[in-house]
């Protein structure tokens, strides 16, 4: 039987572990133990982990514990758990990136995040699931597994991807935390999908060194969590320059604690243009504009933007990242025999039909989009739109033909950063999300105003009923 103690500890949120963890309150094995309890009774329906590491978890919290008693803490995160999407490398332990192909690939460096984490003392509970090659945002996956999305038990729903492992475990209170990936949404739709606070950083600001790549120039790693607070304290882990990742030369670690909590009084928020209306759920437009106001209430001034593109149309992130896909993976989706995801081989093909004219054609538009949107937004701190259209659709109604990534590639495209965080729920209980973007490499401005919401709202503190 399991006490309430192993309960409680699962359901607490990270800043509230790694506090009590220091101050001896409890201890890192009691919460390690709590969370692979959870794994133990759910991940067999709900799939979010490729390999959970128990025993090595175990050991790690019995040293983490005797380390903080004896007065050796290495960090204020020293012994609280994180789960890693299977993109990242961890020395000698199997990377498969989401493809069957690789079941046995196991890999002879660390990542830099990872690295860093574990400097700090964290302890990976294990590898969560993802969407082969992290091509794709529902959240599917053939061959490996499709994670269930924990708020619905009766009918599975997209947990969206590619980082649906991540988001399954830590919105079923099977990881306080976890690590995903974002080339065109693949962090935000899992945490618009299932609940979750889910941080996109601007390219270069946290390391790509050690993770399997899907677009070198789009790919950006990010945590997800359960509010504001925990992927702030994360994201100050993770950010920096690795001599490893040439992108992120000169781009310094960002602590963004000092501004969370000055609210949002004065900040002029962007409303997203009417005609981007088209195509939304009811119910998710109702949460959106119940966020307006509530941000209004808090002091913000609620502005209209014209923006020089239609989300819908600005489809220029499939070109660079199919091409530079098919770099990576072209020679492995061509081989039949493969056993690939047929869904994602076609997707990767379909990067052989990009020419060199295409692909640098497309790359010099980036940069003028770039320049007129940063024109648009000007005197703006950020702009709002939903993460996604609906809320969490039942699989066999996905059409892979069509991606939910309509309000979030743009970001990638045009180097911004995007916080994606709960802001209500459906009448069938599912969450709605909503989405903040800012100028690249301005994470602490998105974190602050989301944490002025969350402080203002009870969405995020909402849990699946597993």
């Amino acid at each position: 039987m399991r006490s309430p103690l192993v309960t409680d500890l699962a359901e607490r949120p990270a800043h509230a572990l790694a506090r009590a963890i220091a101050a001896r309150e409890i201890s890192p094995v009691e919460v390690v133990e709590a969370h692979l309890d959870r794994i133990a009774r759910l991940d067999p329906q709900l799939r979010a982990f490729v390999e959970v590491y128990g025993d090595d978890a175990r050991l790690a919290a019995e040293g983490a514990d005797r380390m903080i008693r004896a007065g050796h803490a290495v960090g204020p995160l020293h012994g609280v758990p994180v789960a890693l999407k299977d993109l990242i490398d961890l020395d000698g332990r199997i990377t498969t990136g989401g493809s069957a192909h690789f079941r046995a690939r196991r890999a002879t460096g660390t990542a830099t995040i990872a690295r860093r984490m574990l400097a700090q003392g964290m302890i990976v509970l294990g590898k969560t699931h993802t969407v082969e090659f992290a091509f794709g945002g529902w959240g599917t996956n053939q061959h490996m597994g499709t994670p269930w999305n924990p708020w619905d038990r009766e009918t599975p729903r997209t947990p969206g991807g590619s980082s649906s492992g991540s988001g399954v475990a830590v919105a079923a209170r099977m990881a306080p935390w976890a690590i995903g990936t974002d080339t065109g949404g693949s962090v935000r739709l899992p945490a618009s999908f299932c609940g979750l606070t889910g941080l996109k950083v601007t390219v270069g600001r946290i390391s790509t060194a050690g993770i399997v790549p899907l677009s070198t120039t789009l790919d950006t790693p990010g945590p997800m969590a359960r509010s504001v607070e925990d992927v702030a304290l994360l994201y100050t882990v993770l950010s920096g320059p690795d001599p490893r990742d040439p992108n992120t030369r000169g781009i310094d670690p960002e602590d963004p604690m000092p501004v969370l909590r000055r609210g949002v009084r004065g900040l002029r928020l962007a409303r997203m243009p009417a005609a981007e209306r088209a195509g939304v759920s009811p119910e998710m437009l109702d949460a959106y504009d119940a966020s307006l106001e509530a941000l209004a209430h808090l002091g913000a001034e609620i502005v209209d933007v014209a923006l020089p593109f239609r989300f819908a149309d600005l489809l220029a992130t499939s070109a660079i990242v199919m091409a530079e896909c098919y770099f990576f993976n072209g020679a492995l989706s061509e081989d039949r025999a493969s056993l690939l995801d047929e869904d994602v081989r076609l997707r990767t093909l379909a990067g052989a039909g990009v020419t060199a004219q295409d692909y640098l054609r497309t790359r010099r538009m980036q940069q003028e989009m770039k320049a007129l949107f940063a024109q648009a937004m000007e005197g703006i701190d950020a702009l709002l739109t939903p993460t996604t259209e609906t809320a969490a659709i039942p699989l066999d109604a996905v059409d892979q033909a069509v991606m939910p990534s309509r309000f979030t590639r743009f970001g990638n495209l045009l180097e911004l950063c995007a916080l994606a965080l709960p802001n209500g729920f459906t009448p069938a209980g599912l969450p709605l999300s909503l989405q903040i973007v800012c100028r690249g490499y301005d994470e602490a401005t998105a974190l602050r105003i989301g944490q002025a919401y969350q402080g203002a709202t009870e969405w995020h503190l909402r849990a699946p009923a597993f």
